[in-house]
């Protein structure tokens, strides 16, 4: 089981930018998908972006496509949600997730939410217009 602390959420207005952090403390992040989701109030938590466990794949949700980039340190002890151009329906908690399991790591299905068993507490993200 990885730990992990998401942090860099704030308020910014429509067209700003920020940039999410997640820390995993206890290990490295090798052999791990990642992957960050939102969830807005009211609404069910969403796919947002996810990066394979040897960084060969990303992938985005279309709502953040062209706009968002997620990305590994070198350490591999830290994944970096970059948020640009950023809109109020951006407007949401943010979190961060890992998955050990490297078989079957497909487009698809990393964007199942169900198969990350670590999740992190979330970091609120407000986009005011």
């Amino acid at each position: 089981q990885v730990q992990l602390a998401e942090s860099g959420g704030g308020v910014v207005q429509a067209g700003g930018s920020l940039r999410l952090s997640c820390a995993a403390s206890g290990r490295i992040l090798k052999n791990y998908n990642l992957a960050w989701f939102r969830q807005a109030p009211g609404k069910e938590r969403e796919f947002v972006a996810a990066i394979s466990w040897s960084g060969g794949l990303t992938t985005y949700a279309d709502s953040v496509k062209g706009r968002f980039t997620i990305s590994r340190d070198n350490t591999l002890t830290t994944l970096y949600l970059q948020m640009n151009s950023l809109k109020p329906d951006d407007t949401a908690i943010y979190y961060c997730a890992a998955d050990g399991q490297t078989r079957m790591t497909t487009d698809h299905s990393l964007r199942d939410n169900t198969r990350y068993g670590d999740w992190g507490q979330g970091t609120q993200v407000t986009v005011s217009s």
